[in-house]
């Protein structure tokens, strides 16, 4: 029963300004994978990510992307996708660009691009965020790329799955800053290894854990790669084992012919891993091995250009591609047994398509 088609709400932000910036939410089929529109929530500008609480009770997004806002919404019962605001709070930095909270659902963490730093908000029994309680300034460069590594630029910050660490991949800076979390205070202080570099010139941008093995992946924006590394649930050190690329083999980065990798995603049940090219306007797939060493299963099309970000959902079946320059959202299909996807009906139009959750 556990593995039988059940219909999920999928929440998509729109990253876009006045009425366009918006959440809308559809119905995923879980037979056919179609998407069906159910609602759109307006009064959140340019709600770039978002992030939902383990009790699926509440969701928090992006607000005023620039300002580095962030905003609380309840959801509403039933499986209509209304949402409900609850409150606004800032987060003290420039172009908050990432969201994770807690499994207690007492935190809030943010990352900040064009502040380059990180900010953590306590969350109240009503699901309303408090006033920052940690704020912590990311400090140098890397400037192996002069336009875009020229000062820190924290792209993301997740939290370990035992609760006790929370890790910010800073492209301007090559390195993956490692942070003591105390959620239940709502605070960050720098862990014993305060960060481990990846490539120079590298640019991590996303982050996440091997859901059942101490394994930990980076995807690197700027070397359209993925890092692999040990990871230490007792000290939360990180060490780095592989890196692999994202792209083909012919196909040659340079001024005219750019990509650029956004996000990573893991199936449940952590057999297969996958990552956006945007440029190349593509999936790469790659399977986890019983070495635990990543392997390439090939190359997708993502089915319209500029592929943002992936959600897959809990019972591994369906992916979908928040296309976010091409107002497109595209779902495909995962084979359990190969790890292959592919694409299937027609692309959903909506504004600015940027972050996907799946409820």
């Amino acid at each position: 029963m556990a593995d039988a088609p059940r219909d999920r709400v999928v929440f998509i932000s729109a990253f876009a300004k006045g009425d366009d910036g918006a959440i809308h939410a559809f119905l995923l089929d879980g037979r056919s994978g179609t998407l069906k529109p159910l609602a759109k929530t307006g009064g959140v500008e340019e709600p770039f990510f978002l992030a939902l609480s383990r009790d699926r009770r509440f969701l928090y997004s992006i607000h005023r992307f620039a300002e580095g806002h962030v905003a609380a919404f309840a959801i509403e019962p039933g499986d209509q996708g209304a949402l409900r605001l609850i409150n606004r709070q800032p987060s003290r930095s420039q172009s908050a660009c990432y969201l994770d909270i807690d499994a207690t659902g007492k935190t809030v963490l943010t990352a900040s691009y064009g502040g380059g730093s990180v900010t953590a908000l306590p969350v109240n029994a009503d699901g309303s965020l408090g006033e920052p309680t940690s704020h912590i300034q990311h400090v140098g460069f890397s400037n192996v790329d002069k336009g875009r590594q020229e000062a820190p630029h924290a792209h993301c910050i997740v939290i370990s799955p035992d609760n006790r660490f929370a890790y910010a991949a800073d492209l301007g800076l090559d390195q993956i800053i490692n942070y003591k979390l105390d959620a239940a205070r709502s605070t960050l202080t720098p862990n014993r290894q305060p960060f481990v570099r990846t490539l120079a010139g590298a640019g991590p941008r996303h982050f996440t854990f091997h859901p059942t093995k101490p394994f930990a992946y980076a995807i690197n924006e700027l070397h359209n790669s993925v890092t692999m590394f040990d990871y230490d649930p007792e000290t939360g050190t990180l060490i780095e084992q592989q890196t692999i690329t994202t792209l083909p083999a012919d196909f040659k980065t340079g001024s005219e012919k750019a990509s650029y990798t956004a996000d990573v995603k893991i199936t449940p049940d952590g057999r297969f891993l996958y990552g956006t090219n945007r440029g190349h306007e593509s999936i790469a797939g790659f399977a986890i091995g019983a070495d635990d060493r990543l392997s390439s299963m090939g190359i997708t099309p993502s089915g319209s250009p500029w592929p943002q970000n992936l959600a897959i959902t809990p019972d591994g079946a369906w992916m979908i591609c928040a296309n976010m320059m091409s107002d497109r959202v595209t779902v495909f299909t995962i084979d359990r047994t190969t790890g292959a996807i592919t694409l299937t009906g027609e692309p959903v139009a909506m504004p600015k398509p940027s972050c996907v959750m799946v409820v």
